[in-house]
C-alpha cells in the first residue's frame, strides 16, 4: 500500500489494534450497512467466490477476515468440506458469526476463531482453499500476511481474494469517486456508531494496490496461476492464485 491508512489518525495503537477496535464497534450493524452501501452487489460477488470454492471440492477451508461469517457459513452449507474455519481479529464480529450458527447443524461444520492473519496458528500446507473477502486491505503488513497464507495453503490449493478496487473507465471512475468521497461517509455516519469507520474503509480502498499491482505482489510471494477479474465496472475484483 502506497500510503498507510489507519482508522483512528490520532491513536497510539497499531493499525492491527485499531482495525480490531473498529470492527468490534461496528459489528452489530455491519451486515445491514454493508448491503446498503454496496446496493446488495456484495451478495453477488460472494456467490461467485462460493462457486469457485465449490468447484475445488475441498476438505479444508480457511476464511480469513471472516467478519460476521456469511461466506464461511455458505461454505458449510454448499460444500462437503470436513473442516471449515472462519478467522478474524475482531471478537465482536466473531460473536455475531457464532450466533448465526448456534443451535443449528452448521455449528458442527464451521468454527469461528480469533486469530491474526500475519501469524497463522496452522501447520504448513494444511488448507485446500483459503479465502479473504474485503479484509486484505486491513492487513498491517500485506506481504507478511500473504506469506503466511502461502505457507498454510496446500500445493495446488486455491487462494481467492475478493476486495474493493477502483474503476478505471469513464464514467464509472468519476461516479465511484463521488460516491466514496461524499455519499458513503454520510451513510456511514448516519448508521454506524463509529463515525470514522466508513471514512477509513473508503480511504483504505482508494490507496490499496489492485489489479496488476496486487498480482505482482502475489507473484513476489511465490503464488502462481494468478488471475484477476473486475466486478461491477471495477468497484471490486476477484483474484485467484495457487502454489506449486
Amino acid at each position: 500500500m502506497k500510503v498507510k491508512v489507519t482508522p483512528y489518525k490520532d491513536s497510539s495503537l497499531s493499525k492491527k489494534q485499531q482495525v480490531e477496535k473498529m470492527f468490534d464497534t461496528i459489528s452489530t450493524n455491519y451486515d445491514g450497512l454493508n448491503k446498503v452501501i454496496s446496493f446488495g452487489t456484495d451478495i453477488k460477488w460472494r456467490k461467485r467466490v462460493l462457486k469457485l470454492v465449490i468447484s475445488e471440492e475441498p476438505n479444508t477451508i480457511l476464511d480469513i477476515a471472516t467478519g460476521t461469517g456469511d461466506l464461511a457459513i455458505q461454505f458449510a452449507k454448499k460444500t462437503n468440506a470436513k473442516e471449515i474455519i472462519g478467522l478474524d481479529l475482531s471478537e465482536g464480529m466473531l460473536d455475531v458469526a457464532r450466533k448465526k450458527v448456534k443451535n443449528t447443524p452448521l455449528e458442527k461444520k464451521v468454527s469461528f476463531v480469533k486469530g491474526d492473519s500475519e501469524n497463522l496458528h496452522f501447520e504448513a500446507n494444511y488448507f485446500d482453499v483459503i479465502t479473504v473477502s474485503f479484509g486484505i486491505r486491513n492487513f498491517e503488513n500485506l506481504e507478511k500476511g500473504l506469506s503466511e497464507i502461502y505457507r498454510v495453503l496446500k500445493p495446488s490449493g486455491l487462494f481467492v481474494i475478493l476486495e474493493t478496487s477502483v474503476p478505471e473507465k469513464t464514467p464509472f471512475k468519476q461516479g465511484y469517486k463521488v460516491y466514496t468521497k461524499t455519499l458513503l461517509p454520510v451513510i456511514g455516519k448516519l448508521f454506524s456508531r463509529d463515525k470514522v469507520a466508513y471514512r477509513y474503509l473508503c480511504e483504505s480502498a482508494s490507496v490499496f494496490p489492485y489489479g496488476k499491482a496486487l498480482n505482482n505482489i502475489l507473484q513476489k510471494i511465490g503464488f502462481i496461476g494468478i488471475a484477476n477479474k473486475p466486478q461491477t465496472f471495477g468497484v471490486a475484483t476477484i483474484y485467484t492464485a495457487t502454489k506449486d
